[in-house]
């Protein structure tokens, strides 16, 4: 700064003299470069402003914030679901374009105005759409997602500065209801759109894909660097699957499962279709089931479930095959071996009785399938010893879940077999009674039975096709022997007997051999120890045709009210199933027949007058209460009753 000298003539009022000095031009110099760094800076502010509010925006707008790196993720498409159709494909769960509405609160000039708009429109709540509008830096918020072509039409018309269209993408069911329980459905949980349930949950990761990312470097104060490039990633779509399931065989089952539930006044039910000899799944169907497209609408959110493989329950005499199969490998019976049926078995202050409450005299294990005597499988159990009849149990994959590739399997309850001194424990659960079982194992067990003694995993995928078209496929995969093929198939000549002369006949297919087993299990009491009184799940696991056997059927219906048996239940839908599945894959009979015989099963096998048809065809939701019996306790009940 100049230097003030003092003056002698220096007065009030008079000009201040400034002498120059050495030091003057050096302080000019200071105060232009600080004018000039002043105006460089400006000059900055003003571009920068310019820029982002005007070159810029949309970019800047969409970009991520981060230290480095800015991030701009794009959205893959979702793989879709597909069921079989014979050598065709079918449409499960397929991606539908459609618009969805949102806001930019900054640019709504007249918020009262434009809410009322929008809400009129698009049929939303307008203190809501206020509430969103009336945040003036705002820049997006998502006023209605899947808009019709009526909303577009509205909006379009409307031309509010503010309100946007975008495209976007959502999930369709093309069949509704149809294998709903199997397929899933995606949904929002918290901020996260995904598969929810079944195979759109189990398969997530493989659908949904891979997001993209645009990156682009960014200076030193954080800014983007305009002239730097970008490096994008494309997003990889995700994956198609293809499941085992046949469109045409699911709709007929999950039509004969609803009729079954209304003849017989029951609850709900599940049926499975299986191929022995690979363990491929035809059809899984579930009832009361729901429809995907409109899964919020649902009165009660467990008929999400797939009871078929998350349900477990006492499946009753159904299980006396396996207690069977086990004597017959190790053995220590054969088909003719016979015993002395007293009617009763006592045990530890219990009393076991066959469900007729007879004593049949001498019978053979051939009879003891074909009256289902409880006596004659603690016969065999006896034979076997605890631990050999334990570890059989657990060889034919009941215990555990079968790993089947979908979300909510249950492994069952075979915890009363853990104890070696607790007999009457056994003794029940040689048929079917203090264990639990789901249907998914059941069906699974008894297809070992068919496939000559070879226990396979149930599949349900038959390949995954990935975005590039390359295709994975699903093999069919053995788990292990568990009963040798001898047992196997003297045990499938016995359970043909059951068909013919026990409780099985309303299962039998004019032309084919049809082998199987009925089973009618007390359900545990909710509330209190023991079994609930006048209530029961029917169930019937079948095979055919004898000789090759192509298909394995497991029919449970929960809580029949209008029968008291599975033969009357369980083993009809069976039969009228397994007639179906021989024509739709043209399977040549193997017996002989008259028209007459033809006639009689038409005139007994008429689910399908139960079965009232909507334009759609679809499955209807309505009231029922699905059972879920609490795991058993065989001391719960002296007196053990199946059939």
């Amino acid at each position: 700064m100049a230097n003030l000298t003092k003056n002698k003539n220096y007065k009030i009022g008079s000009r201040c003299i400034l002498k120059k000095n050495g030091g003057e031009t050096h302080n000019n110099r200071r105060i232009s470069a600080l004018v000039f760094v002043i105006a460089i800076i400006i000059v900055f502010v003003v571009f920068r402003l310019y820029s982002l509010q005007v070159i810029s925006y949309a970019s800047y707008k969409a970009l991520a914030d981060g230290q480095h790196t800015l991030f701009q993720e794009l959205v893959p498409k979702r793989g879709e679901i597909f069921l079989k159709d014979k050598d065709n494909l079918y449409p499960a769960a397929v991606n539908q374009q459609t618009k969805m509405a949102y806001a930019v609160p900054k640019e709504i000039e007249n918020v009262p105005e434009t809410a009322q708009a929008v809400a009129s429109a698009l049929q939303v709540d307008q203190s809501e759409m206020m509430a969103r509008f009336s945040k003036p830096e705002d820049m997006y918020e998502v006023i209605k997602h899947k808009l019709s072509d009526e909303e577009i039409e509205k909006i379009n018309n409307l031309k509010l500065k503010g309100i946007h269209l975008a495209d976007e993408s959502y999930r369709y069911y093309p069949s509704g209801e149809l294998a709903s329980n199997v397929l899933g459905f995606v949904g929002w949980k918290d901020n996260d759109l995904s598969g929810r349930y079944g195979a759109e949950a189990y398969f997530d990761p493989r659908l949904k894909g891979e997001e993209g990312k645009i990156t682009q470097n960014r200076d030193a104060s954080g800014g983007g660097v305009l002239t730097g490039s970008k490096n994008l990633v494309q997003a990889k779509d995700g994956d198609n699957v293809i499941l085992t399931i046949d469109h045409s065989v699911q709709y007929e089952t999950e039509k004969l499962l609803k009729a079954t539930i209304e003849k017989n006044n029951a609850d709900s039910g599940s049926i499975i279709v299986m191929e022995p000899q690979t363990g491929r799944i035809l059809a899984m169907a579930n009832y009361p089931t729901f429809d995907p497209n409109n899964y919020t609408q649902v009165d009660d959110i467990s008929v999400y479930r797939n009871t078929a493989i998350s349900d477990a329950y006492e499946s009753g005499s159904v299980f006396k095959a396996i207690t069977m199969a086990a004597g017959l490998d190790s053995g220590l019976v054969n088909p003719d071996t016979t015993y002395t049926d007293t009617g009763i078995v006592k045990e530890g202050g219990y009393t076991i009785q066959n469900s007729d409450r007879k004593a049949n005299g001498v019978e053979t294990m051939t009879q003891v399938l074909e009256k289902s005597l409880n006596t004659g499988v603690v016969y065999v159990e006896k034979l076997l010893g605890n631990k050999n009849f334990a570890d059989y149990v657990r060889r034919f994959g009941f215990g555990e879940p079968t790993g089947i590739d979908l979300m909510g399997e249950a492994g069952g309850n075979l915890n009363n077999l853990n104890n070696l001194k607790r007999n009457i424990q056994f003794f029940t659960s040689a048929f079917g009674q203090g264990i639990t079982i789901t249907p998914i194992q059941l069906v699974t067990a008894y297809s070992a039975i068919a496939n000559g003694g070879v226990l396979m995993k149930p599949q349900i995928v038959d390949k995954i096709v990935h975005p590039d078209g390359s295709e994975e496929a699903v093999r069919p995969q053995e788990v292990r022997r568990v009963i040798s093929e001898k047992a196997a198939t003297l045990l499938a000549q016995m359970l043909r007997s059951v068909v013919t002369n026990g409780h099985g006949k309303r299962a039998d297919v004019p032309g084919y051999l049809v082998a199987g087993k009925t089973g009618t299990a007390q359900v545990a009491s909710s509330d209190s120890r023991g079994y609930a009184e006048g209530i029961n799940i029917g169930s019937f696991a079948g095979f055919a045709p004898l000789n090759d056997p192509r298909f394995t059927i497991l029919v449970r219906v929960d809580n029949p009210r209008s029968v008291d048996w599975a033969e009357s239940s369980a083993a009809p839908a069976c039969g009228e199933l397994m007639k179906f599945l021989l024509d739709y894959y043209n399977i040549e009979p193997t017996e002989q027949y008259t028209q007459a015989v033809l006639d009689k099963f038409n005139a007994t096998h008429n689910l399908s007058d139960f079965f009232i048809k909507n334009p759609g065809d679809k499955v209807n939701l309505t009231a029922a209460t699905t059972i879920n019996p609490a795991p058993a306790r065989a001391e719960d009940s002296k007196k053990s009753k199946k059939k």
